[in-house]
């Protein structure tokens, strides 16, 4: 299959390309610069030169492709309009695929997020692949109603004759090339307090997949998906996130700290975090698997921070 690969060289592109060309996929990766069509080079792909948004590159791009799977996102709007605005850019993107994929049947496989947080919290269980993203809390709402927007744009396109999916990635996606997530802030966090934080009791559930894993997920979806689903990226559905801060303590012999609900957002504590370090994200992965046949292989969250390369610096 000839697949056109957005977001080649981030974090979860990187790995995807490789899957895909060892199953033998002839990949084709975008690139705006020289040194991003050095790295898809690198990484076994053929690379298209262009940005996101040169809307009718991608359209073109996309027709000559037997499949399409779009993980970049718009990363030079984050300073000026914030994660709304990236989003929101995407909408025009997914409209431009579908232009060029309608009544072809072949996939689209979009990045997406998990659902909306609390989900567990509120409804006693954890969220599924039939969950919409939802905007849950007025801290949440633009982000996850900009997010759901985009993730609704790619499934509806399957009334359009494309077989288009979204595969929702874990709200921490580890490996051992995570450089800019949310595991290496905590560690930063971490080794600037003195101690591992974590929100009141600690009680509420993060989940976690390894990038490795994830990237097959997406191989799966784009080679067997049935349109119009989600699927979740997801290894650990629901962590604890006393057990993470214990964990990088421990690596970092440092203890690991209640920091109370109330102070959260004062200086030295969680900032700009807390209001996402409260929120509990528990979330299965029954669908995807039974579905797809999907299998993380990968070391979970825990056993990858004690493997130490997170702290390898150190």
């Amino acid at each position: 299959m000839r697949v056109f690969v957005t977001g080649g060289t981030g974090h979860s592109g990187s790995y995807i390309i490789p899957e895909l060309v060892t199953a033998g996929h002839e990949v084709t990766g975008l690139a705006r610069s020289d040194t991003a069509a050095a790295a898809l080079s690198a990484l076994g792909a053929k690379v298209r030169r262009g940005d996101l948004q040169d809307l009718d590159g991608l359209k073109e791009a996309a027709a000559d492709s037997d499949g399409v799977i779009h993980v970049a996102h718009r990363q030079d709007l984050l300073p000026s309009g914030g994660i709304d605005a990236v989003a929101a850019a995407e909408i025009p993107i997914m409209l431009a695929y579908g232009e060029a994929l309608a009544g072809t049947g072949k996939p689209l496989v979009a990045a997406g997020s998990i659902g909306s947080p609390g989900t567990g919290r509120d409804l006693g269980r954890p969220a599924t692949e039939e969950d919409p993203a939802l905007p849950v809390g007025d801290e949440h709402k633009g982000t996850l109603r900009a997010r759901n927007v985009v993730e609704t744009a790619v499934i509806g396109l399957a009334e359009r004759g494309v077989r288009s999916s979204v595969v929702r990635i874990a709200n921490i996606a580890h490996s051992t090339t995570d450089r800019a997530g949310f595991l290496p802030t905590l560690i930063a966090l971490a080794k600037e307090k003195g101690f591992a934080g974590y929100p009141g009791d600690g009680a509420n559930l993060w989940n976690a997949v390894h990038v490795r894993d994830g990237a097959a997920l997406f191989r799966m979806a784009l080679e067997k998906g049935p349109a119009g689903n989600y699927w979740h990226a997801v290894e650990d559905g629901g962590i604890p996130f006393r057990e993470i801060a214990a964990a990088i303590g421990s690596r970092l012999g440092l203890p690991a700290v209640s920091v109370p609900l109330d102070e959260l957002m004062l200086p030295g504590n969680f900032g700009f975090l807390a209001n996402v370090a409260t929120q509990s994200y528990p979330t299965s992965n029954l669908i995807t698997r039974r579905t797809l046949g999907w299998e993380p292989g990968q070391p979970g969250l825990l056993a990858d921070l004690d493997n130490g390369h997170y702290f390898s610096a150190d």
